[in-house]
C-alpha cells in the first residue's frame, strides 16, 4: 500500500512531464498512462523518491553519522513493493584511551647566547663586503670563474657560463664541484669531474658523469663590518646600542622557540593519546583527507603561476605517489580529529557564542559582518585551543 501511494505521489509530482495524443501535456490521467505503458513506467522515479525517504527515515531513527554516499543494491521492484539493501559507512565511535595523568616534556624556550650570536653574525654577514684577495681560495671565499661542462666530450644545455660568482661551501653547485675549486688561485685553470645526482631535476643529466673546464678570474674574501653601536643604528630605527639589539634578538628567538615548543608539545600529547586509543579508521575518511591534500597542493601551485601537471613533471612524481607518501600523515590527521571530537564531547568542552563574539572583538571585527565560513573556522580553532588547554592542565608538563 505504501509503495502504491509512493508511485502515485511520484506521478503527481512529475505529471507535467507526460503527454499523450488526445490529452494536453500534464493532463493525462494516471490510469490511462498505467494502462498504456504499464505500472513499470512509473517505477524509476518512484523508486528514487521511495529510497530517499526510507534512507532519511533510517538516519533519523538510528541517529547515524554517515560519512560517505550510500551504496544501494536493488533486489526487486514490482507492484507489491521494493526490496533493496542500503549500505552506508558511518564515523567510528571513538573511546579515547588514557589522556589524563600523563607526563610530557616541553622544549626549552629561553634564547641562548650561542643563538643570539648566530643571529648577530647572520646580520653581519649580510652587510659584508667582498674584496679581492691573493692566494688560494678556501671555504667561505667567493670565486669569479668561467666554466664549460661536457658529457662524453659533448657540451650540454646550461653547462656553460662566464664570470659566474660562487661562494665556496654554499653547496649551490653540483655535489663535489666546490670542493675541487678550494685551493685554486686567480689565473688557475682546471678540469673538474663530477657526477650529477640520480634525482637531478634535468632528467637527461641525472646520474651522468660530467667534466667542467674552469678558469678562475678572481678570489674574493668577506670583509665584515664591526658590530658596534653605529652598526646597530644602520640596521635598526628604534634602537641605538648593541645591548638593545641583543635584547631584541633574544626576545624574537624566545617567541619563536615558544611557538615551536608549544606546537611540539601539542603534537606529543595528541600522539600519546592516539597510541593509547584503539581506532579503526574507514578508508573513505583517509581518502577524503588525501583528496584535500592534493587539491590544496594544486591550488598552491596555481598561486605560483605553475600548472599542476608541470609541477608533477618537474618534481618527478605523480598524484598516485603523492597520495601514497601522504597517507600516513592523513591517517594521523583523521585520528587526531576524531580524538579531539571525542574528548571534547566527553569533557563537555565547547565554544560559546560569547567566546566567538569576544574573539571577533579582539580582532577588531564586527560580528554582524563576519562571514559564516570564518566564524566556523574561528569556532574550530578555538575548540582545538580549549582542547589542548584542558589537556595541559590535566597532565604533567616538565
Amino acid at each position: 500500500e505504501e509503495w502504491e501511494e509512493q508511485v502515485k505521489s511520484s506521478f503527481n509530482k512529475n505529471k507535467f512531464k507526460y503527454s499523450m495524443p488526445g490529452f494536453r501535456k500534464g493532463k493525462v490521467p494516471f490510469n490511462v498512462l498505467a494502462k498504456h505503458y504499464g505500472m513499470e513506467f512509473f517505477y524509476e522515479e518512484a523508486l528514487d523518491d521511495c529510497l530517499n525517504k526510507q534512507y532519511g527515515d533510517i538516519l533519523d531513527k538510528e541517529k547515524l553519522d554517515v560519512i560517505d554516499r550510500p551504496q544501494v543494491d536493488i533486489k526487486e521492484v514490482s507492484a507489491e513493493g521494493v526490496k533493496a539493501t542500503i549500505t552506508v559507512t558511518v564515523a567510528p565511535e571513538i573511546v579515547p584511551g588514557k589522556y589524563k595523568g600523563l607526563t610530557f616534556k616541553k622544549d626549552a624556550t629561553e634564547a641562548t647566547e650561542k643563538e643570539i650570536d648566530a643571529e648577530m653574525k647572520k646580520e653581519q654577514n649580510k652587510r659584508a663586503r667582498l674584496v679581492a684577495k691573493k692566494g688560494a681560495a678556501k671555504n667561505g671565499d667567493t670565486v669569479v670563474l668561467d666554466y664549460s661542462g661536457s658529457i662524453d666530450g659533448e657540451k650540454f644545455a646550461g653547462g656553460t657560463a662566464e664570470n659566474q660568482t660562487l661562494e665556496l661551501g654554499s653547496h649551490s653547485f653540483i655535489p663535489g664541484f666546490e670542493e675541487q675549486v678550494v685551493g685554486l688561485k686567480a689565473g688557475d685553470s682546471k678540469d673538474i669531474t663530477v657526477k650529477f645526482p640520480e634525482d637531478y631535476h634535468a632528467k637527461e643529466l641525472a646520474g651522468k658523469d660530467a667534466v667542467f673546464a674552469i678558469t678562475i678570474h678572481e678570489v674574493q674574501k668577506k670583509e665584515l663590518p664591526e658590530i658596534d653601536d653605529e652598526f646597530v643604528k644602520d640596521i635598526e630605527d628604534e634602537i641605538s646600542t648593541v645591548a638593545e639589539w641583543k635584547e631584541k634578538i633574544a626576545k624574537k628567538i624566545t617567541e619563536n622557540k615558544t611557538r615551536n615548543a608549544d606546537a611540539k608539545l601539542e603534537n606529543d600529547i595528541l600522539d600519546a593519546i592516539i597510541k593509547n586509543t584503539e581506532m579503526e579508521i574507514p578508508d573513505v575518511m583517509i581518502e577524503e583527507e588525501l583528496d584535500y591534500r592534493v587539491h590544496e597542493l594544486e591550488n598552491n601551485m596555481k598561486g605560483y603561476g605553475l600548472k599542476f601537471e608541470d609541477y608533477l613533471k618537474y618534481a618527478g612524481t605523480t598524484v598516485e605517489k603523492i597520495r601514497e607518501e601522504e597517507r600516513p600523515a592523513c591517517l594521523r590527521n583523521v585520528q587526531g580529529r576524531l580524538i579531539i571530537e571525542a574528548i571534547c564531547k566527553e569533557e563537555k568542552i565547547t565554544v560559546t557564542a560569547d567566546d566567538i563574539k569576544a574573539k571577533l572583538a579582539e580582532q577588531g571585527m564586527d560580528e554582524g559582518k563576519a562571514k559564516a565560513d570564518y566564524i566556523n573556522y574561528l569556532a574550530n580553532t578555538m575548540m582545538v585551543e580549549k582542547f589542548f588547554d584542558f589537556l595541559k592542565a590535566n597532565n604533567t608538563i616538565k
